[in-house]
């Protein structure tokens, strides 16, 4: 396999994950995320996404959705960037009482300032899919 065709792969990889995370067919991926943040960033988005923290057999869907939503409370981050990611982790099963609890927990570690803030944005997500 040459390095053009791995990094294709890794690219198409990279498509059909933020495809799922925000709901976009992948063959519209490309440019969404190219009017989102400029195309020279989302090549590189895609082609990182499509590296094997996402295909790494050890961790599942579940637990990446752990991982991403700690790490974007953790920055403070909020909006439709955490609203897709809690909507994601609902569907790879996370349900409103996992996520309470991890809000819990985050406050603990993190502060009630990102945690509070991000729990507000789980009562809506978690409203919207009950």
């Amino acid at each position: 396999m040459t390095t053009v065709d791995i990094d294709t792969t890794r690219r198409d990889r990279g498509i059909a994950a933020y495809a799922r995370i925000f709901g976009v067919p992948e063959q519209e991926l490309p440019a969404a995320m190219a009017a989102r943040v400029g195309p020279v960033f989302a090549e590189e988005v895609l082609s990182s996404a499509g590296g094997p923290a996402w295909s790494h057999a050890g961790l599942t869907d579940r637990d990446h959705s752990v991982a991403i939503v700690t790490a974007l409370v953790a920055q403070g981050v909020s909006g439709e960037r955490l609203s897709a990611h809690l909507r994601l982790a609902v569907a790879n099963g996370l349900d409103p009482d996992t996520l309470t609890a991890l809000m819990v927990l985050l406050a603990n570690y993190l502060g009630y300032a990102h945690a509070s803030a991000a729990m507000e944005t789980v009562r809506e997500i978690t409203a919207e899919v009950s």
